[in-house]
C-alpha cells in the first residue's frame, strides 16, 4: 500500500527533493505531437513561468527544472522555517498573490475594520495559509492544477492531465543533489531536442547562463489566463552556489557555480545507453563557448549571489 506523501517528506531528515511530474498517458501535450501535427509547446513556457513564480511565493528554492515534452523535473529545497518569521500579514500577502482568499481575510487586506472576533479568525486563516506555504504538496498542487485547467480549455475538453500524483525523492547527500541536479538539465541534451546546457530551453542551466527571466511577462501571461490573483512579490532566484562552507546556516548548493556548469558539460558528452542525445565531443568547453573567461565568470556568479542574498535580506526586513 502506497505511504502518505506525508511520511515519504521530512524536512528534518533531508530538505533536497527530486519531484517528477508526468502528463496523461505520457502523450506530447507539451510539446509536439507527431501523429497529429499539434505544437504545444507554448504549455511549456506556462509551466516554466508558474515553477519561477510559485517558488517566489513558498518556502522552498529551486536548485534545478526541465520542462520536457510530456514530463518535467525539480530539484527543489524545502525551508519551510522560513514562513516562521513571517507577519500574519505578510502571509496573507503571499497567499493572495495566488488566490483571493477567504471573504474575510479579503476585507482585511482591503483595509477595512474589523472586530476582534473577526481578527482572531483572519490570524485562524493566517495561520492555515503559513502551513501550506512551506508544504511541497501544495506547492504542487497550485503548479499542477492550473496547468491542468489551462490545456484543458485550450483543448475545449475534460478530464485528467497529469498521469498521476507527483513522484519525490529524498536527496540525502551532496553528492545526490549534484547528480540529480546535472541529470535534470540535462535531460533537453539526452533527449536530442538541444545541443548543449546554454541552448537548452525550459531549463535551469539556461537561465543560469543567461541569468535573466522576464518576471513582468510572465506575471502577465499567467494573469491572463487566470492563474493569479494579484502577483506583488520580487522573483525569487534559483538556488545559488556556495563555494565554501561557513559558520551558521548553509542556504545554497555546497559547489562552484562554475565547476557546475563543467560538471554539466562534461557529463553531457558521455553516450548513455538507451539515451539519443550527448554533447558533440569537439565542441569547445562550455565557459569558452561562452566566452567567459573563470574571473569574469566569477565575477558574474557572485553578483548573481549577492541577489539572492538581497531577496533574503528583503524578506527578513519585511517580516
Amino acid at each position: 500500500m502506497p505511504r502518505p506523501r506525508a511520511e515519504q517528506i521530512s524536512v528534518a531528515d533531508t530538505p533536497y527533493y527530486h519531484v517528477i511530474s508526468r502528463c496523461v498517458r505520457r502523450t506530447f501535450l507539451c510539446g509536439e505531437d507527431r501523429q497529429t501535427g499539434r505544437n504545444y509547446e507554448h504549455r511549456r513556457g506556462w509551466i516554466e513561468e508558474r515553477i519561477r513564480l510559485l517558488s517566489s511565493v513558498f518556502a522552498l528554492d529551486i536548485a534545478a527544472y526541465a520542462v520536457m515534452a510530456n514530463h518535467y523535473h525539480l530539484v527543489v529545497k524545502l525551508s519551510p522555517d522560513d514562513v516562521i518569521p513571517l507577519t500574519d500579514d505578510k502571509v496573507l500577502e503571499h497567499w493572495c498573490c495566488l488566490y483571493k482568499g477567504a471573504p474575510l481575510a479579503q476585507r482585511y487586506m482591503d483595509g477595512q475594520d474589523l472586530c476582534d472576533a473577526e481578527l482572531r479568525v483572519v490570524a485562524r486563516y493566517a495561520e492555515t495559509y503559513r502551513a501550506r506555504l512551506g508544504d511541497l504538496s501544495w506547492f504542487m498542487k497550485c503548479l499542477n492544477e492550473p496547468i491542468a485547467s489551462q490545456a484543458n480549455r485550450e483543448d475545449k475538453c475534460t478530464g485528467h492531465f497529469w498521469e498521476s500524483r507527483f513522484k519525490s525523492y529524498p536527496l540525502d547527500t551532496e553528492e545526490a543533489v549534484l547528480t540529480c541536479m546535472a541529470y535534470v538539465d540535462l535531460n533537453p541534451i539526452r533527449a536530442a531536442i538541444a545541443d548543449t546546457p546554454e541552448t537548452s530551453k525550459y531549463t535551469s542551466v539556461r537561465e543560469r547562463i543567461q541569468q535573466r527571466f522576464n518576471l513582468a511577462d510572465a506575471i502577465k501571461n499567467q494573469t491572463e489566463q487566470k492563474t493569479l490573483n494579484n502577483f506583488t512579490l520580487p522573483l525569487k532566484p534559483l538556488l545559488g552556489f556556495e563555494e565554501r562552507i561557513h559558520r551558521g546556516f548553509q542556504r545554497g548548493v555546497l559547489f562552484c557555480l562554475e565547476d557546475y556548469l563543467t560538471l554539466v558539460d562534461e557529463t553531457g558528452r558521455i553516450t548513455r545507453r538507451g539515451k539519443r542525445g550527448a554533447i558533440t565531443p569537439n565542441l569547445l568547453p562550455i565557459l569558452e563557448r561562452l566566452n567567459l573567461d573563470p574571473d569574469r565568470w566569477c565575477e558574474r556568479a557572485t553578483a548573481f549571489e549577492e541577489t539572492y542574498g538581497d531577496y533574503r535580506k528583503k524578506r527578513r526586513r519585511a517580516a
